[in-house]
C-alpha cells in the first residue's frame, strides 16, 4: 500500500498562511522607519546605521521580554490590539531607565496554529508601541509549531537596543541625600502580577466581561488589559539635558525591590505611600484577594510605573516638562543616608526591602 506523500501544512504549518502574514505586516513595519533604519521585511537580519541616527561615542543597550500571563487574559476575552504596545513598553522602558534611546525592536511571536487575523492585530499593536518609544520594528519571527501550545494560545518576546553617548549613561552614582523622588502614573497593572491576578479572578469568580463600577466603570478586561505606558519620549529630554540623575521602571517586585535597584551604595529611598491616591483598580485586586498592603508594594506598581530621583532645586522644573510632555507626576519621596534599599511609609506602618546585589 502506497503512503500518501505529506507537506508540512499535513503537519499543521501552513508556509502560505506565514507568507500571506508577513506580506500583511510589512507595511506597519514601514510604518516605523526612523533615522538610522527603512524598517523594510524581508531579509534575514535587519540592519540600523548608528551614524544615521546622530550618535558619535555610542554605546548600546539591549533588552529583551515578554508579556507573561497577562496574554491569558488578551486570549480570554478576544482582545489583542494592546499585548504588543506591552511588548516593546516592557524593554523600551527598560533602556530610557539607562538613559538609552530605544533604536530597533525585533519580535518573536510563537502559536500551534497560525491565525493571520489574530497573529496581524498583535503586531499592529507592536508597530504601535514601536512609534511611541520612537523605535523602527526591523525584524521578527513568527514560529507554527503544532502541539507546543493549547488552542487559540500564542507567546510574545521583544527584543530592544539602543544607544545612549557615553557621557549620558544613567548610573544613579550621583544620588544623594536630599534629592527628591517623583512618581510617574502608570495606565494601570501594566505587564506584572498577573498571574495573581488571574488567581484573584479564579477565587472570586469575576467575570471579565463584565462592568465593575470599581474597575473605572469599564469591564474588567479592558481595565486590566490597559496597555502599559511607554515613557521614552517624556524622559528622553530630561535625560539628555542632564537633569535626571536615576530612573527605575516599576515592573515585577514593585516600588520595594525596583527603586533600590538604581541607587548607589549608601543611599536609601523613603516613599510615602500617601502622596499618591492608590487606582481603584489596585484597590478592587487587593480587596478581591485579601492582599497585605507589603505585598501589594512588592507585586504591582500600585498606580506608578516609573520614578525619577533628581535635585531638589531640579525637582518643579522636571515636573512641569515631564506634566507638559503628559505625564501624571507626584512627589513621591525622598533619598536620605543609609543602606542602599527602599522604605515605604503606608498607614499607620513602613516596609523595607534592601537591596542584595
Amino acid at each position: 500500500m502506497s503512503q500518501k506523500p505529506l507537506t508540512y501544512a499535513n503537519a499543521g504549518v501552513s508556509i502560505d498562511a506565514g507568507n500571506a502574514l508577513v506580506k500583511t505586516i510589512g507595511p506597519l513595519a514601514r510604518s516605523t522607519a526612523r533615522p538610522g533604519a527603512d524598517a523594510e521585511l524581508g531579509g534575514f537580519g535587519g540592519f540600523f546605521d548608528l551614524k544615521a541616527a546622530g550618535y558619535s561615542d555610542p554605546l548600546l543597550v539591549a533588552a529583551n521580554d515578554g508579556v507573561g500571563t497577562k496574554l491569558k487574559l488578551a486570549i480570554e476575552a478576544g482582545k489583542h490590539d494592546g499585548v504588543g504596545i506591552d511588548l516593546v513598553a516592557m524593554c523600551a522602558n527598560d533602556l530610557i531607565v539607562q538613559g538609552a534611546e530605544p533604536l530597533f525592536f525585533l519580535d518573536y511571536y510563537a502559536t500551534g496554529k497560525l491565525d493571520p487575523a489574530v497573529a496581524a492585530e498583535v503586531v499592529a499593536s507592536i508597530a504601535e508601541g514601536c512609534r511611541q518609544a520612537g523605535c523602527a520594528l526591523i525584524g521578527g519571527e513568527t514560529a507554527e509549531m503544532p502541539g507546543m501550545y493549547s488552542e487559540g494560545d500564542y507567546d510574545l518576546a521583544g527584543f530592544c537596543v539602543g544607544a545612549v553617548n557615553r557621557d549620558k549613561v544613567l548610573t544613579g552614582a550621583n544620588i544623594g541625600p536630599g534629592d527628591v523622588i517623583l512618581g510617574l502614573a502608570s495606565s494601570g497593572v501594566h505587564s506584572n502580577g498577573f498571574s495573581l491576578v488571574r488567581r484573584i479572578i479564579s477565587d472570586r469568580g469575576w467575570n471579565i466581561a463584565e462592568t465593575y463600577p470599581s474597575a473605572g466603570g469599564s469591564t474588567l478586561a479592558d481595565q486590566l488589559l490597559e496597555p502599559t505606558r511607554i515613557y521614552v519620549r517624556s524622559l528622553l529630554p530630561q535625560v539628555q539635558e542632564g537633569l535626571v540623575k536615576g530612573l527605575a521602571h516599576i515592573t515585577g517586585g514593585g516600588l520595594l525591590e525596583n527603586i533600590p535597584r538604581v541607587l548607589p551604595s549608601n543611599a536609601h529611598a523613603y516613599v510615602d505611600a500617601g502622596s499618591w491616591e492608590l487606582p481603584s483598580l489596585f484597590r478592587l485586586l487587593q480587596d478581591g484577594g485579601s492582599i497585605e498592603p507589603q505585598e501589594m508594594a512588592r507585586t504591582f506598581n500600585c498606580g506608578i510605573g516609573m520614578i525619577a530621583v533628581v535635585s531638589a532645586g531640579q525637582a518643579d522644573a522636571v515636573t512641569s516638562r515631564l506634566e507638559a510632555a503628559g505625564e501624571t507626576v507626584f512627589r513621591i519621596g525622598r533619598i536620605e543616608n543609609g543602606p542602599r534599599g527602599c522604605t515605604v511609609h503606608g498607614p499607620n506602618r513602613a516596609w523595607t526591602a534592601a537591596h542584595n546585589a
